[in-house]
């Protein structure tokens, strides 16, 4: 008999509840840190909600303990080894095409921040409509960490958020926040208990299915419709400096110092 080859794992699993589809990062043993094929399968299945008449939610969230570690380090470390702009590229064009899912949908989205959300899945949280988080939950933008610039949508969102003054700190020192201070500075609108939170979860999605559909489109629509080519506009900013500081020497340091778990020295070139 021959040998079977085994099936990869889905990379976004999609669970359908009434009118709540979830969509559930599934990489856990990288903390479901974003590469091309996973980003992909995101876009495509926020399309499928969003022309799937029945779908009045959508949920994204992680597999296993943490939400989204944002770009997948190894991907991006090999790319910079190679001096492969064109493969980041990739992966930035892959981030653009999902946020603009996320913000031209007429469904709501809900992050369902169940553990750790760093860089890009920070900046993936930031881009649904609503944020919820387990008290487990922490954010952090740690770009600078590694010589890269923030993505995905970060640097419009997190500014009318929270302000400029406070989104700059976070940028720029990579503080941690913990769900409790998500929530005083407005990024989180609720706190569930972690042993609770995917049934609070689903309680609370079925709530938001369970509204005037076409009222919430209109809201989101008007709320986003004015600064839909801003966001377009600063995505496209947002990858081109990337790419700029991908290529720097100081983005290969900062990316082998986070590999080799030691401090980076960066030198500005």
């Amino acid at each position: 008999m021959g040998q079977t080859t085994p099936v990869a794992a889905p990379l976004v699993l999609e669970d359908r509840s009434g009118a709540v589809t979830t969509l559930r990062l599934n990489r856990p043993e990288k903390l479901n840190a974003l590469n091309p094929p996973m980003v992909e399968e995101l876009v495509h299945a926020l399309l499928r909600a969003s022309d799937d008449r029945s779908v009045r939610a959508v949920v994204i969230t992680g597999a296993g303990r943490g939400f989204c570690s944002g770009g997948d380090i190894h991907y991006i470390h090999e790319a910079r080894a190679r001096k492969s702009a064109r493969d980041f590229e990739v992966l930035l064009n892959l981030g653009k095409e999902l946020i603009l899912a996320i913000a031209t949908m007429p469904k709501l989205v809900i992050a369902a921040v169940n553990g750790a959300a760093a860089g890009g899945g920070m900046s993936l949280a930031l881009a649904c409509d609503l944020r919820i988080a387990s008290d487990q939950a922490m954010f952090k933008q740690a770009f600078a960490q590694l010589g890269l610039y923030p993505d995905l949508g970060a640097t419009f969102f997190l500014p009318r958020f929270v302000g400029l003054s406070r989104a700059s700190e976070y940028f720029y020192t990579s503080e941690r926040l913990s769900a409790e201070e998500a929530r005083r500075i407005g990024m989180v609108y609720a706190i569930y208990p972690h042993d609770r939170f995917e049934a609070e979860v689903r309680k609370f999605a079925e709530q938001m299915a369970a509204a005037p559909p076409l009222a919430y489109r209109d809201v989101k629509r008007t709320m986003i419709s004015e600064a839909h080519r801003a966001l377009e506009q600063t995505i496209e900013e947002e990858n081109r400096l990337q790419i700029h500081c991908f290529l720097s020497e100081d983005c290969a340091e900062g990316l082998s110092a986070f590999l080799e778990k030691r401090p980076p020295q960066f030198r500005g070139h």
